[in-house]
């Protein structure tokens, strides 16, 4: 399974936002549609806050895909 490592340089940042810096939607609409149909999850929850607050040390899927949230320090 496919891993990306993306580092905050803020405190959080917004779900739909993440997917879209992350590289797998093309904009933050996209994200909001991505997560409204059910295809995200968070810390292996489903998610379907399109704009919930993702901190270091979490961990989003879609599909096949997992995104490591890290913190400024590099450490999730």
């Amino acid at each position: 399974m496919p891993a990306l490592d993306f580092t905050l340089d803020r405190e959080f940042i917004e779900l739909n936002q993440l997917l879209k810096l992350a590289g797998l939607c093309a904009s933050g609409g996209a994200g909001k549609q991505l997560v409204a149909s059910g295809a995200v999850q968070v810390d292996g929850a489903l998610e379907l806050r399109k704009t919930a607050k993702i901190r270091a040390g979490q961990r989003v899927r879609v599909g096949a895909v997992e995104i490591r949230v890290l913190g400024a320090d590099g450490v999730g």
